[in-house]
């Protein structure tokens, strides 16, 4: 993480802030069908102060807001217009310490996994994002004795999953000890003893960052030429 976060502030340090243009800009409309259940699908219910990076172009200061639910990076409000930022692979936001990145990725077997993806490692043989989903539980009725048709309330749940890419393939890196190793396969032993020693939680996220890292130390040891990670990788992904 330290070689992603000091690669990251030299180039948006680098840049100069500016007016964000029109043509970063696309229109969208409020979406308020969940108003009413537990839970958000915004990462962060509040605007942020923020980076907007175009590869193109230049670096702006933006008001954002993640929105799980489509996708989108959202600008604050100004009058009755609502903006997301467009979806590029040459606009990226910062928000917060989280570097937004639009992906147009795909799976070993081809199927296409575009969308926002936070970076959190960078290696020069290998990155590491993460993404976030919801799970939405819709409200339920039930019976009662005092009203038949009370509502149970909806739910939504924000989750994460994580992914290791090389040149546009990504593999999703299970959260599960049992699963991630199967993954990690051709070198299970190892990394069984690396857990133990080191004391691995894999739900913490600096700690499969760890851990991903050490695979890619056994699999380059003794060679001058860095190995595909991915090619190793188990084929169930």
């Amino acid at each position: 993480m330290k070689i992603a976060t000091q690669f990251l502030f030299l180039f948006f340090s680098s840049m100069i802030f500016a007016q964000l243009p029109i043509s970063l800009k696309e229109e969208s409309e409020s979406i308020d069908s969940f108003d009413e259940y537990r839970g958000s699908i915004y990462h962060t219910l509040n605007y942020t102060k923020s980076s907007v990076i175009d590869e193109k172009s230049s670096k702006y200061d933006a008001e954002l807001r993640y929105n799980i639910f489509t996708d989108a990076l959202e600008l604050k409000k100004t009058g009755n217009e609502m903006f997301t930022i467009i979806k590029s692979p040459t606009t990226h936001a910062r928000i917060d310490d989280e570097y937004f990145y639009y992906c147009e990725f795909a799976t070993r077997n081809g199927s296409r996994q575009d969308g926002y993806y936070v970076l959190v490692e960078l290696n020069q043989n290998y990155k590491i994002y993460k993404r976030y989903s919801l799970k939405i539980i819709d409200p339920k009725k039930g019976s009662s004795v005092v009203n038949s048709e009370i509502e149970n309330e909806g739910k939504i749940i924000k989750l994460t999953k994580y992914y290791i890419e090389e040149d546009g393939i990504i593999i999703e890196l299970p959260m599960k000890k049992k699963d991630l190793l199967s993954v990690l396969g051709d070198e299970m032993d190892k990394l069984k003893d690396y857990i133990k020693k080191e004391k691995i939680r894999l739900r913490k996220e600096e700690d499969l960052i760890r851990l991903v890292s050490r695979y890619n130390t056994i699999k380059n040891t003794d060679t001058n030429q860095p190995r595909s990670l991915l090619s190793s990788m188990g084929q169930n992904n």
